[in-house]
């Protein structure tokens, strides 16, 4: 379980240290420039994917507590709409209007959606620590950049291209869910 935990505080670490260190981040930013940042930021990110996912096959989960529901429509509803937010972050749809971090309230949303399904220690450890790293993220960012301008109406086709893309993804990681995961997404 340590890999995991690793992992988690490598990925967390990594995506507030911007937010929550700007000073620092800005003079990184200058020392390396701006292609060599990215590329340690890169490497460090793909180190912390690695952690978690080793880290995850080598833990052996313990039940924590009962999860309130079994996998089910409300759960992948949840998890779609979290998919569709996620994706909705990198368009100028009328999604933005509404909500200010769609790509970290998504996140939130699937870590939500899979710590109502899964009650075991692994589980608590990587939804539960990339829920509380979103809302960490909203409020790091929301003092960095102050108050929230609101963009105007966008066309509805910048809002169907991310529920296409998620619609997508969701099927498609579903269909592998148990190879990838170990778990499958649908019982039965």
């Amino acid at each position: 379980m340590s890999l995991l935990i690793i992992g988690i505080a490598i990925w967390c670490g990594a995506h507030l240290f911007p937010a929550a260190l700007p000073t620092q981040r800005k003079a990184l930013l200058e020392r390396l420039g701006e292609k060599a940042y990215r590329g340690l930021f890169s490497i460090v990110i793909l180190a912390a994917l690695l952690s978690i996912v080793f880290g995850w096959r080598q833990a052996t989960p313990a039940q924590v507590y009962t999860p309130p529901f079994g996998p089910g429509p409300a759960v992948s509803l949840m998890v779609l709409a979290a998919l569709f937010l996620f994706f909705a972050s990198k368009t100028q749809g009328n999604v933005k209007r509404l909500i200010r971090h769609p790509q970290m309230t998504g996140v939130m949303l699937w870590g939500i959606a899979h710590l109502l399904t899964n009650g075991d220690s692994r589980s608590l450890a990587l939804f539960g620590s990339f829920t509380v790293w979103a809302g960490l993220e909203i409020l790091l960012i929301n003092r960095r950049e102050g108050a929230w301008r609101k963009p105007g109406p966008a066309a509805i086709r910048q809002d169907l291209i991310p529920l296409g893309i998620g619609i997508t993804v969701f099927v498609v990681v579903a269909a592998f869910h148990a190879r990838l995961f170990g778990v499958p997404a649908f019982p039965g």
